[in-house]
């Protein structure tokens, strides 16, 4: 059975690591906004059913428009984030919680905005891996050593078992809404969907391999390699089927 999925994509961050007062995945990358790549994969993938956009108040004439321009078949929402990541996520899933609680939303896919570069084949990965076993992230292997230090102590961390974690994340929508509430409640924040569906949840989390061209813009840097990827993006190569 094919489950029911609603992607919340998240952009409401800010522009400050690249020195803009701009929302960064607003700012152009060949001339299309940034967030406008990833919400065209969920607007191209048979396996959305629905769309919830998290933004800053500010933001919330330009996100429509790029919903407008971006998404014209898929249904969608629009939610007004939080002043983190994990209570824009709490607010993007209480936006569709009647859906979830009845059942009619039956798995939720949580994509980071400023990674534009998301493919359809690695949200499909994440789709098919969440729906075995209850939850998926994407993770890329680590290419450098990394220690953990302590005093004058230092101890090299296994690398083999260690991954880079990406986005798309996605989970089984009832115990994923039911974490964040738990969560809520004990005043917990994670750094990623994952770490709160690890402390509140009990559902099993498979991590699948990353695509290294799914890229987080943060940086000014960053918008070097994202216009090289565009070019890519534009030969419709990797990202249509």
């Amino acid at each position: 059975m094919t489950p029911t999925v609603a992607a919340i994509v998240l952009a409401g961050g800010s522009g400050s690591r690249v020195h803009t007062d701009v929302n960064k995945v607003y700012l152009p990358i060949r001339e299309r906004d940034m967030l406008s790549y990833s919400l065209e994969t969920m607007e191209r993938s048979p396996r959305v059913d629905r769309v919830v956009l998290v933004v800053r108040q500010a933001d919330l004439a330009k996100a429509e428009t790029v919903i407008a321009e971006t998404m014209p078949a898929k249904p969608s929402l629009v939610a007004i984030g939080g002043t983190s990541r994990h209570l824009s996520e709490l607010s993007g899933l209480r936006v569709i919680r009647p859906a979830i609680e009845s059942g009619e939303i039956e798995l939720v896919a949580i994509h980071d905005g400023a990674r534009p570069f998301m493919t359809l084949d690695l949200l499909d990965e994440i789709i098919d891996a969440a729906t075995r076993r209850g939850g998926a992230i994407p993770g890329l292997p680590i290419e450098e050593p990394l220690y953990r230090a302590g005093g004058d102590v230092i101890a090299m961390l296994p690398p083999a078992s260690l991954r880079r974690v990406q986005t798309p994340q996605a989970f089984r929508a009832k115990e994923l809404l039911a974490a964040y509430e738990a969560s809520h409640q004990a005043g917990f924040e994670g750094v990623d969907t994952a770490e709160t569906v690890e402390r509140f949840g009990d559902l099993e989390v498979e991590v699948v391999t990353g695509d290294p061209r799914n890229i987080k813009v943060t940086f000014v840097e960053d918008f070097f390699a994202a216009e090289e990827l565009a070019l890519e993006w534009e030969k419709g190569a990797w990202v249509i089927p």
